[in-house]
């Protein structure tokens, strides 16, 4: 009965250790969780929201117009924040390498077009002159146009910063949903 126990308890310490060890690979490397704990994506995504970031997808695609990126926060924005900024940040990306963007009358334009964004609560109350995107980086903004320390504040995010784009929010239970 003993030996019985014995060989019970090792298969529950196996089973636990090999799950443990998948898991821990799956989030290093395909998905991970993320808490957002700011309104300026709102209202795709609400303050203390969770949302899946595929962590392999810029491995295989360049980032595209619309993408909800998770990316390590830029030093000149941790610099802005001071120490309460959070490390990693969650936005849009609205251009590309080569694109020329500029905010003019509440619209984003994007090489002379402007961009149709359902997902904006309010369009921007700022002007920022054409800038061309450079090679290597994206321009985002956060969907709160108007309360969101982003790319019109502190410049290009560079897609080596990215970590992961965002495509599922899974809390609260409500509101679960693709993003």
């Amino acid at each position: 009965m003993k030996e019985r126990r014995k060989r019970e308890l090792i298969e529950w310490v196996k089973t636990v250790v090999s799950s443990t060890v998948v898991f821990l690979v799956l989030r290093a490397t395909v998905v991970e969780a993320y808490y957002v704990p700011t309104g300026s994506m709102r209202p795709t995504i609400l303050e203390n929201d969770r949302i899946l970031g595929s962590k392999f997808y810029y491995r295989f695609w360049e980032p595209k117009t619309g993408d909800v990126v998770v990316f390590r926060t830029p030093e000149r924005v941790r610099e802005m924040e001071g120490p309460n900024g959070g490390s990693r940040l969650v936005k849009r990306v609205v251009a590309k390498s080569g694109d020329l963007v500029q905010v003019s009358n509440g619209v984003v334009l994007v090489n002379g077009k402007a961009l149709s964004e359902p997902y904006v609560l309010d369009p921007p109350d700022y002007e920022m002159p054409p800038v061309r995107v450079p090679a290597g980086c994206v321009f985002v903004l956060g969907d709160n146009r108007n309360d969101s320390l982003d790319g019109h504040v502190w410049g290009f995010l560079s897609e080596k910063a990215l970590l992961a784009r965002a495509f599922l929010r899974y809390w609260p239970p409500q509101r679960i949903g693709t993003l």
